[in-house]
């Protein structure tokens, strides 16, 4: 069973994610296409980037991840297909894939240029669905990157420079609110790991601390608190997210993309 996903940019008002799917299915009838999302901020390359890196590996081996968030379109910048850990990746050479780059589950990277697998008329503001969506469907159909390409080396490619938290002080470590999500949850840059290096000895004996707000201990679950008052808790990608039980954090906080984030052991 061929399965292809879809993140994009585009949102559901206009017909752009249905154009795609209709090109693929026009090529691979059989193709299972997955939404992971089109709720991407607009040209937020980075966030997609975090998306695809949390949402791959829970799909079979050979599925076909597509991924337009593409500012450059129209441009030079490259198409690329990847092959990595057993999936398939098409993408704009943008650095929303940096996240599965320098690692030695990469198999192969090519660039995409055979215009075979090509729509006939190629528009300036739509490669999604004049190259994505079509090459996607003879990935899908077993056709090998190597035909549709020639090899890269994954070193040339561009790279996003992924802000990563760090420690400003012993005991303090500062994050990235880096999206809100449709429930104005705020999701950081701090993964569960980093947040082992304050040494704490539990995740209730650590603060964070949201402008001026503290938010005392990383919570279990949402109703560990009253309803409308906010919590941080490790979200299912295993990052730190800060939420209001039954509100939103976003609004609630003052809070946005960017806004930072600090995490200290408990002074209590």
């Amino acid at each position: 069973m061929p399965i292809i996903t879809l993140t994009t940019d585009f949102g559901l008002t206009d017909e752009y994610v249905g154009v795609m799917k209709g090109v693929i299915l026009s090529i691979n009838p059989r193709a299972v296409i997955v939404d992971i999302s089109h709720n991407i901020d607009p040209q937020d390359v980075t966030q997609a980037a975090y998306v695809i890196k949390s949402a791959y590996r829970y799909f079979p081996a050979q599925t076909v991840h597509v991924i337009v968030v593409d500012p450059g379109v129209g441009s030079d910048r490259a198409v690329i297909a990847l092959r990595y850990d057993g999936h398939f990746f098409l993408a704009p050479d943008n650095g929303v894939l940096s996240f599965l780059l320098n690692n030695d589950k990469i198999e192969a990277v090519i660039r995409v240029e055979n215009s075979r697998y090509f729509l006939k008329d190629i528009s300036w503001t739509f490669h999604g669905r004049d190259i994505f969506a079509p090459v996607a469907a003879y990935i899908s159909m077993g056709v090998k990157l190597e035909d549709i390409g020639n090899a890269l080396d994954p070193v040339h490619l561009v790279q996003l420079e992924i802000q990563k938290p760090k420690i400003s002080l012993p005991g303090e470590i500062v994050g990235t609110i880096i999206a809100v999500d449709r429930f104005g949850n705020l999701i950081t840059n701090i993964d569960v790991n980093v947040i082992r290096f304050l040494g704490a000895e539990a995740l209730t004996a650590i603060d964070v601390w949201i402008g001026g707000k503290k938010i005392s201990g990383i919570s279990k679950s949402y109703n560990s608190v009253d309803s409308g008052h906010p919590l941080s808790i490790i979200g299912s990608r295993g990052y730190l997210e800060i939420a209001v039980n039954c509100g939103n954090a976003a609004d609630k906080l003052e809070a946005r993309k960017g806004d930072a984030v600090r995490l200290r052991v408990s002074s209590a």
